[in-house]
Order: structure tokens, then sequence, then C-alpha cells
């Protein structure tokens, strides 16, 4: 069990990067499991040009990231962060250097099986289909998957409801009836329907108010604190990367 809070932060100029202690008030360490922690990605050394010779986005990054585990990853506009999510979820590959999952490098697997059942991805404009309604935007992404389910979809969908704080009566809701707050919690469970080890989420909480921030943030907490999942965040918010027990702090390429 953790006994005592502390945040690892780390710089793409300093890749072994240092600890800081974080306030632990409000924080409760009986929520996180005893499953030790685990590498489950690592960049290694990893450089990414938009064209072959053309000046790097990003430079040698190395860092890992763990099972039971929220990290942040920071920095500027212009920065790299999107390109850097695009690379872990295995949309594009490293001009050079690798990306290693599970201890395979994405080179030699298969994408689309790895986009499909190893992680989740939350698009920044969550990418629902606004005519289907909640239910169907999530169970449609489970048929994409070709995955066997234990339990039937409708059950597995309307459980992945609650663990979002989205009451079952928003399940025949068409999207386009939904606020912000609660596209977000779709998107979230959509992402979950394929039971992925690693989360991966692009500004979650950009357009939200305070309050659906906090709560929006708990479930990721919870998702790696209580579910072992590892915790991938894109932000700006300063309290979303206070919540977090990683911040990578990437910053911008010289010109």
């Amino acid at each position: 069990m953790h006994t005592a809070k502390q945040q690892t932060t780390q710089d793409n100029d300093t890749v072994t990067g240092g600890t800081t202690d974080k306030d632990s008030a409000g924080k409760d360490s009986s929520t996180h499991t005893d499953t030790p922690h685990k590498t489950i990605l690592t960049l290694d050394d990893v450089s990414y040009a938009y064209t072959k010779g053309g000046r790097n986005v990003l430079s040698h990054i190395s860092t890992s990231f763990h099972t039971g585990e929220v990290a942040s990853i920071v920095g500027p506009s212009g920065a790299g962060k999107t390109t850097l999510l695009s690379l872990i979820s295995g949309l594009t590959t490293p001009t050079e250097g690798s990306v290693i999952f599970d201890g395979r490098d994405l080179k030699t697997m298969d994408r689309y099986d790895y986009r499909s059942h190893d992680i989740g991805v939350i698009f920044q404009s969550f990418n629902l289909l606004p005519q289907l309604t909640v239910l169907e935007n999530i169970m449609l992404t489970m048929d994409a998957s070709g995955k066997r389910f234990p339990r039937p979809k409708k059950e597995i969908a309307l459980n992945l409801l609650r663990q979002v704080h989205l009451p079952e009566r928003y399940a025949n809701e068409r999207i386009l009836h939904l606020s912000g707050g609660e596209q977000q919690r779709v998107a979230i469970a959509r992402a979950l329907s394929d039971d992925p080890r690693v989360i991966i989420a692009d500004e979650p909480t950009g357009n939200l108010d305070g309050a659906t921030q906090a709560d929006i943030m708990r479930i990721f907490t919870d998702l790696a604190h209580k579910e072992n999942r590892c915790v991938i965040i894109v932000t700006h918010s300063p309290q979303i990367a206070q919540a977090s027990d990683t911040v990578f702090n990437l910053k911008p390429q010289a010109r």
C-alpha cells in the first residue's frame, strides 16, 4: 500500500528527471491496490519528424509509464504533446527509437489489434456519433473490436455508465442532447469497453467546469489506483497535473 504520496516530474531535457514531495492531504492511500506497479509502456530514445530529413518535433525522448498510475504530459502548444500521444497509441511510428508495449516493440505488432484491445483512447473532441444513443456508441465500439465478451454487451455497457458516474436513464439518450461533461463520460465509457490496460486521454477536461473536471479526474484516478490501469493524460490544467502521480514536462524543440 502507498503510505505517502510522491510525484515524479520529468522533462525532455533531463530524461531521468527528479522527484518532488506532493501534498497528500485529502488523498486516501487505501484506494490503491496492492498489485505491484509494472512498466507497461516505454519510449526508448524516440524522435519524430513529419518529413524525412525534416526538423524533429520530438527528439530523443525516453520515459516509462506504469500500471496503477496516472501520468500527465504537460507543455506549451507546439511542444509535440499530441504527436507523442499518436506515437503511444500506435497511430504513427517514430522516426528513430522505439515505443515498447509490455516488452514488445510496436513496430513488430499488429497495431490495429493493439489499438482495439490493449489501449483505450479518449479524443479531445470526443469523436462520438451524435445521431446514435449513448448505449449504441459504446456497443458499436465493442462490435468493431471483434472481441468475445464474457457477458452481454448491453450489460457491460450499462455497468460502464455507472463507472463513469452517468445514471442509467442516459443509456437511450442521443449524444447530441448531452452536455460536454456528459459526452466526456460517454467517451471514457467507450474507451473502457474493450477492457484496455492503458487509457490515453487528450485534453479530457479542457472545456469543463471545475466541479466536472474534478469528478472526471476522480474517474481516471480510480481506473489507475483501484483497477491497476495505466492512465496517460495530455493536459494544460495545473489541477490535473497536480492530481497525477507522474508529470512529464515536454519542452518545445529549438527552431
